[in-house]
């Protein structure tokens, strides 16, 4: 792989040169960890007076505790799990911070191989069985507050099926997920890549939908630390968004380069996965397991000139009214406050100024889901508190 990376910054120099220059870096073995895999093997740490040490993980639980604890100073993690901990969701409240994103889309749900066969391939379908059933079908997520959480219960909820009544809900790691669902553990599954694309190579089911059919240029990785880490090391922390983004940058500049990071990405030191199951996706090019083949123009997306890294007030405020809609949070919080205080967003203006990368004046963006519901972040509550199928009486 061709080492792009820029010369030395000014502001890395003097009182600007980082506090902490070997940063613990925890991530899992999923698709959209590349941008952080790239920065600490291919150069793109040092001219920013870093050393990246890699640090996979095995469940997201784990990983969030390797923050907690202070073992990993930042961490390739789900939008969600940053503000389960901020509003001490499972765990005690601690301080977080959203560094900035590292991905939109390129997450999907499957079905199993018995599924398929009784004709169970779309939501309709699905539906239909779900309500006929005397079963209750399972379906795996990858953490209760987590992305995938939420993709896998706005979709359901979108074809009429509640996510917490209709059937059941079970956390699986996600390089675990074929492994439960060959078992016959679970019906089917949302997960990120390339763990999708591997089920339907081995012939362990099909794809039903992406999770961009959801929401297109959702949401999804960011780069998280405690919040005390930015208080205490606020250079490293600005260093280490240059050179994540920079390293963003680099994988998009080519389909080359774009293949180049899958390869990178099939080692066994990070996804210890078949190219055949990261390539296509990470190039847009989909196989759903039915017949159906299609180039997605809302497929995994790392940089799209910085429009997918920056970490958005409204992005982190749409998962609390999801927490809110499922009965995670039996109060409102103060939607913007809380965004506020974790968004780390004049940080990763820092840093994406001195790449030249232009930063968007606003804070918040508008977007239209699968159900026709628009969110742009001005009415949270009233977001929340809108969805026909909802928890909010259990809480």
């Amino acid at each position: 792989m061709t080492d792009l990376s820029p010369p030395p910054l000014a502001w890395l120099h003097g009182s600007d040169a980082p506090e902490k220059t070997s940063l613990n870096i925890g991530f899992m073995a999923l698709s959209d960890c590349a941008p952080l895999v790239v920065a600490a093997t291919q150069g793109f740490a040092q001219p920013h007076g870093l050393t990246l040490n890699l640090k996979r993980q095995s469940s997201w639980a784990g990983l969030r505790d390797g923050l907690l604890s202070g073992e990993l100073d930042a961490a390739h993690c789900l939008y969600g799990l940053a503000y389960a901990v901020h509003l001490g969701i499972g765990v005690a409240a601690t301080p977080m911070a959203v560094l900035m994103g590292l991905n939109h889309n390129g997450q999907a749900i499957n079905l199993s191989p018995d599924l398929q066969a009784l004709g169970v391939t779309n939501g309709e379908a699905l539906q239909r069985h779900v309500h006929q059933s005397r079963t209750k079908l399972t379906f795996a997520q990858t953490f209760p507050t987590g992305t995938h959480a939420m993709w896998l219960y706005y979709w359901l909820a979108s074809q009429g099926i509640h996510p917490l009544h209709d059937v059941n809900s079970v956390v699986v790691p996600p390089a675990q997920m074929l492994a439960h669902l060959r078992a016959g553990r679970i019906d089917g599954f949302c997960v990120g890549e390339p763990w999708s694309a591997d089920a339907v190579n081995q012939g362990m089911g099909f794809t039903l939908a992406t999770s961009q059919s959801i929401w297109p240029d959702h949401p999804e990785k960011v780069l998280a630390s405690n919040s005390d880490f930015v208080q205490q090391c606020p250079n490293s922390a600005r260093a280490l968004v240059a050179s994540v983004l920079a390293a963003s940058r680099f994988i998009e500049a080519s389909a080359e380069n774009r293949r180049a990071t899958a390869q990178l990405l099939s080692a066994a030191n990070y996804l210890d996965a078949p190219l055949a199951a990261i390539e296509p996706r990470m190039l847009g090019d989909y196989e759903d397991g039915l017949g159906n083949r299609w180039h997605d123009p809302h497929g995994l997306s790392l940089f799209e000139d910085g429009k997918a890294t920056v970490p958005y007030l409204s992005d982190g405020m749409w998962f609390m009214t999801q927490f809110r809609r499922w009965g995670l949070l039996r109060e409102d919080p103060d939607y913007l406050a809380v965004a506020r205080q974790v968004q780390q967003l004049g940080l990763y203006r820092d840093a994406a100024t001195s790449l030249g990368i232009d930063c968007p004046l606003a804070a918040m963006r508008s977007s239209r889901l699968i159900d026709g519901t628009v969110w742009d972040g001005s009415d949270p509550r009233g977001y929340a508190h809108g969805f026909r199928l909802h928890a909010l009486s259990d809480a």
